[in-house]
């Protein structure tokens, strides 16, 4: 199992903001991560990828324990956080070819650069300063630095912020077909996004997941996501 959470816990202070959380993820699922603000879902992302440590519970990605493997965890994982961290003084693809350099890529790192960068639309943007770009082409850039190392497992926190409606679609497409081969967990508060990129939903709040079902099994065509928490908050 790419993705395993067993039991997670996680305190701010005295603010729960994950209580003994359990989670399977499949390969070739796309896992929508849904939840109000505050939920704990970016505290979930951030456990998997070992850039924050729970208190309680155990992560396992691609085999290994994130808590005690977490290089070996991150070399098969691709992590697009809510903040993207990019260098903004730094040319689109001597900021890609430079992170490939560091993920250990070596002499193919230009070559794994210039094919991510095709994939994720941004071949026009390539030779400007990432400063420069408008937020949805940073955001694009981000998820290219995801891609670079080829990972089994990719965990994207809203992967479709700061993007328009023409760029929206190019990169859903990506995500869709990324998850026939790769096991993808995304969080997002656009219903539309789920019912385009999703195979999954997985509704958390305050902490707990309350709900987990496929995609198809619930109609959101009805009701927003916002009527959708709260009837799952009054239900639980």
């Amino acid at each position: 199992m790419p993705v395993t959470v067993q039991n997670i816990s996680k305190l701010y202070g005295t603010q729960t903001a994950l209580h003994n959380v359990s989670l399977d993820i499949p390969k070739g699922q796309v896992v929508g991560l849904l939840g109000p603000n505050g939920a704990g879902k970016s505290t979930l992302m951030k456990i998997l990828t070992g850039y924050l440590p729970a208190d309680a519970g155990k992560a396992i990605v691609n085999g290994f324990d994130v808590a005690i493997q977490p290089l070996e965890a991150r070399r098969n994982t691709g992590y697009l956080p809510e903040h993207n961290p990019v260098y903004p003084d730094l040319y689109v693809r001597e900021f890609l070819e430079l992170m490939g350099r560091l993920q250990g890529l070596g002499r193919k790192a230009k070559k794994r650069a210039a094919e991510v960068i095709a994939l994720t639309g941004i071949t026009p943007e390539q030779h400007k300063k990432v400063g420069q770009l408008s937020k949805g082409y940073r955001q694009r850039v981000g998820l290219a630095q995801a891609l670079l190392h080829d990972p089994e497992t990719l965990i994207l926190d809203e992967p479709t912020s700061g993007l328009d409606p023409n760029q929206l679609t190019g990169i859903r497409q990506l995500i869709q077909s990324l998850g026939r081969d790769h096991t993808v967990l995304l969080s997002t508060h656009i219903m539309q996004e789920v019912e385009a990129m999703c195979t999954r939903i997985v509704i958390i709040n305050k902490g707990n997941i309350v709900l987990d079902k496929p995609t198809g099994a619930i109609n959101l065509q009805t009701q927003s996501l916002e009527d959708l928490f709260r009837q799952l908050t009054n239900d639980n």
